[in-house]
């Protein structure tokens, strides 16, 4: 399959979660030249790019997402130099790679809150933050009352070294990390030069976390009390999300971007209201594409993903953009467990997946889905690691399920992600061997073998990828669909086999479904096929 105009319209995308993908060193984190090493796995997956989740100075309050320095990277991670090389051997494979962007908020730790910390109210350097201060009696209550993503006030106030309190300041995550003021045209010449930085090294493009937020409604605003602070709630109440004045930067980073050839891509982290206001990201001067959070955390219903589907396709087309589609990644909840879990829940994620695939636009892949691997609900209280643990008075677990690292083979930990003896910063479940790389390459009806089938199909296939889509008359709790030229996507999403009037042959199947004869191919309970017509 030839891309067409630009290269992320029809990629596979493949999240790498880097502190959990492969350990090259033994220190039980993974790192940078683990990824390099891995690479030609990737290649033989079949995926178009790789995204890097942070690799910069961090003190992991929240898995580097709260940074101390963008232009640099972590030692636990790696070099600089180490960057370069791993970019290097990715473009030499044809894979290009995608690095996140954090402009909401920096860690505590970064040079400039350090500055502010130490600076009198009303300073420069306090500019660069949002800093306010309290209500009431002596400025002890906070300015407002926002609260934060991971549980708690959005303020925390600041203390002078002989304990005297001071001004608050803004964190609509951790206290470590405060948000920054995008008022102030300093912030804004900063993230200038830090893209640049990048893209002079040569990347391909950038994730933008929290693209809906770094804006903040001026009058500030309290919020209801029964609002929920959540991203997946994605509500435009918010006066903290999805403002308006968010849309100025990107025009101003899309500019950058064409600055450089080789077609940089930059992709939202969007949780808004709706597609229609998720496709403001994505107007021809700004962004090129954004996560579709809505089809992600669409239930597995038929009526309800062939409603997000439509709505998806329509709002993107209606500003020339092409949509993107995805089940997992390094927030949520993996997907197999999502849909289920156990037998049930790895059916219908096999099945989503070739549904996925089969769609117009581009596909994001979480690492780990290609195993099948689900989440891991049971890790000891003392290993948890995400700041929403704490942060919610110790109720909810947070992300860490998502993210305990791959196993590459062997039958004990550490599966191969790290050498033999080490100790992985997450624990690693017992059985997790039979769900490794090893021991599913090349095995026929592994979950491994079927991404990499279908990955390869979508490339060879013109009628995948980019494009538009046709529904197809379907019973009903089936999602059928023609692409041209001459490839059918089928569905089953109930809990029974069913009849579909489907003559052609079965390309890949997510399960044991029957071949077409005369004219109708029996499609087994909550399973997928790629027909060619």
């Amino acid at each position: 399959m030839e891309h067409q105009t630009h290269w992320w319209r029809d990629a596979a995308i493949y999240q790498i979660y880097v502190r959990s993908f492969a350990d090259s060193n033994g220190d039980g984190e993974g790192d940078l030249a683990g990824i390099r090493e891995r690479l030609p796995h990737l290649a033989e997956l079949g995926v178009d790019a790789i995204w890097l989740t942070p690799f910069y100075v961090s003190p992991l309050a929240d898995g580097g997402y709260d940074v101390a320095d963008y232009r640099d990277v972590d030692p636990r991670f790696g070099t600089l130099e180490d960057f370069d090389a791993l970019l290097e051997t990715a473009h030499g494979m044809g894979i290009r790679l995608i690095i996140d962007v954090v402009p909401n908020h920096s860690s505590s730790a970064h040079r400039w809150f350090k500055e502010a910390v130490a600076a009198e109210p009303g300073g420069h350097a306090r500019s660069r933050y949002v800093f306010r201060d309290g209500k009431g009696p002596d400025g002890e209550e906070p300015p407002n009352n926002w609260k934060s993503i991971f549980g708690g006030p959005a303020w925390t106030r600041l203390k002078r070294p002989d304990g005297t309190p001071e001004q608050w300041y803004l964190h609509l995550f951790d206290p470590e990390q405060p948000d920054f003021d995008w008022t102030n045209q300093e912030v804004h010449d900063e993230f200038d030069d830090v893209l640049r930085f990048w893209l002079d090294r040569g990347v391909d493009g950038f994730r933008i976390d929290v693209a809906h937020g770094m804006v903040k409604d001026p009058a500030m605003p309290d919020i209801a009390e029964d609002a929920k602070a959540d991203m997946l709630d994605g509500s435009t109440s918010l006066p903290y999300f999805d403002q308006d004045g968010v849309h100025e930067i990107y025009r101003r980073w899309a500019r950058i971007a064409a600055e450089y050839p080789g077609d940089r891509a930059l992709v939202a982290e969007a949780w808004v209201e709706d597609a229609q206001r998720v496709a403001r990201y994505l107007r021809p001067d700004e962004l090129h594409q954004a996560f579709n959070f809505e089809y992600l955390t669409a239930p597995w219903d038929a009526g309800r993903l062939r409603e997000v589907i439509d709505v998806s396709l329509a709002a993107n087309s209606a500003v020339g953009a092409t949509t993107t589609w995805v089940l997992s990644n390094h927030d949520v909840t993996r997907h197999v467990t999502r849909f289920g879990g156990g037998e049930q829940g790895l059916r219908r994620a096999r099945a989503a997946t070739l549904l996925m695939l089969g769609l117009p636009g581009s596909v994001y892949l979480y690492q780990g889905e290609e195993l099948g691997l689900p989440e891991v609900t049971d890790l000891p209280e003392d290993s948890l690691q995400d700041p929403t643990w704490e942060r919610s008075g110790r109720t909810d677990r947070g992300r860490d399920g998502c993210r305990v690292p791959l196993p590459w083979g062997g039958d004990q930990a550490p599966y191969g992600f790290g050498p033999e003896g080490s100790v992985p910063w997450l624990p690693m479940p017992q059985g997790w061997g039979a769900l490794s790389r090893a021991d599913q390459r090349g095995v026929e009806g592994s979950t491994l073998e079927l991404y990499t089938k279908a990955l390869r199909l979508r490339r060879k296939l013109d009628a995948l990828g980019d494009g538009s889509m046709a529904w197809l008359d379907a019973p009903d709790g089936v999602l059928y669909f023609e692409r041209e030229p001459g490839v059918r996507v089928a569905v089953n999403l109930t809990g029974e086999a069913v009849e579909l009037a489907a003559d052609g042959e079965v390309l890949v199947a997510s399960g044991p479904a029957g071949e077409p004869a005369g004219g109708a191919l029996t499609l087994p309970a909550e399973t997928a096929v790629w027909l060619r017509g």
